[in-house]
């Protein structure tokens, strides 16, 4: 049966700041870095959340939802759908808490976020792209058993998330602009939350890839759109084929626009990050600074969020590869 759903209401500082205390033996405050550039490009700051011990951001949101949940419902055990970076969130809180996990996968993810998840304990059952969406939308699948952690349209999810918008406020205080991936919209919800709470006048902006960009189609209708062109690519972690009307209902007040990139702009992005900070980002973890290169969000100071850096390390190799000569053995 789909799970019961409470109506939509902002995510409060109060929620957020409590969060922070609840987590925070669990999450890595990660460092904030400025990637150097040079005087004829924006002033970008990369927030590392590939730093995390799963290598991205959801951690923080899974551990304030699956902490807030009734122990009724914890032992239960719980569930969530993923492409792989929630369902490895939810998977780590749930060995913390010593309750069970399942993991509805979308069957392309890549195998280093698979083989992160089954080694966290989850029961992984794979599907199809259209499949995990469908069912992120009834929150329901069929012969799974537990309560359902969805990995972004979750009040306390989010509020996990917002955390890390203290942290860019008390590491980066002279920061104008702020830029999230969108995937779902959980990130740029709870980040967006807690940032406008604390400095209204920062600018929020979220990120998509061209072959998935519902958010930015969104926007220019003024209303929650399907994105009918979508394409799966790399991007595995962001750019969704819908936004959900309740996630829309979350981002709207926050977002102050999104901006498209093309999947070579985030190519050339991994590459940046790798060549200058060594930083080894995912696709949906470059998204931000692709964003940022653009110059649609100013000069800054801009923070670009890392969201996450599991990719398959020869996927990695193989987009550096199309601009630098083997670059890897």
């Amino acid at each position: 049966m789909p799970t019961s759903v409470e109506a939509v209401r902002p995510i409060e500082l109060a929620e957020i700041q409590e969060a922070r205390q609840r987590i925070v033996r669990t999450i890595v405050r990660t460092p904030l870095v400025r990637l150097e550039l040079g005087p004829d490009y924006p002033d970008i700051r990369l927030k590392l959340e590939n730093l995390q011990p799963i290598n991205a951001y959801k951690l923080r949101g899974a551990a304030n939802a699956v902490a807030m949940l009734p122990e009724s419902e914890r032992k239960r055990g719980v569930w969530t759908i993923s492409a792989g970076n929630a369902g490895q969130g939810v998977a780590y809180a749930a060995r913390q808490a010593g309750v069970s996990c399942t993991v509805v996968v979308i069957e392309t993810a890549p195998t280093a976020k698979i083989e992160r998840m089954k080694a966290l304990g989850a029961r992984l059952a794979l599907v199809p792209y259209e499949v995990a969406w469908k069912a992120l939308a009834e929150r329901a699948f069929a012969g799974v058993e537990g309560t359902f952690v969805h990995p972004f349209d979750d009040h306390n999810f989010i509020a996990g998330h917002g955390t890390m918008g203290l942290e860019i406020l008390e590491d980066a205080p002279d920061t104008i602009v702020v830029i999230a991936a969108i995937g779902g919209g959980g990130l740029v919800t709870g980040v967006g939350s807690a940032i406008k709470a604390l400095k209204p006048e920062i600018k929020i902006w979220g990120a998509e890839p061209e072959t998935a960009a519902p958010a930015a189609k969104s926007f220019a209708a003024g209303s929650a759109q399907v994105f009918a062109d979508w394409k799966a690519s790399f991007v595995d972690g962001a750019g969704g084929q819908s936004v959900f009307p309740r996630m829309w209902e979350r981002m709207r007040p926050l977002l102050d626009g999104v901006i498209v990139v093309s999947l070579e702009q985030t190519r050339q992005a991994m590459r940046l990050m790798a060549e200058k900070a060594r930083v080894i980002a995912e696709g949906a973890g470059a998204l931000p600074l692709a964003a940022a290169l653009t110059g649609k969000a100013g000069q800054g100071p801009i923070v670009a969020i890392v969201s996450g850096g599991n990719i398959d390390l020869k996927k990695f190799c193989e987009i550096l590869q199309s601009t630098f000569p083997n670059p890897c053995p």
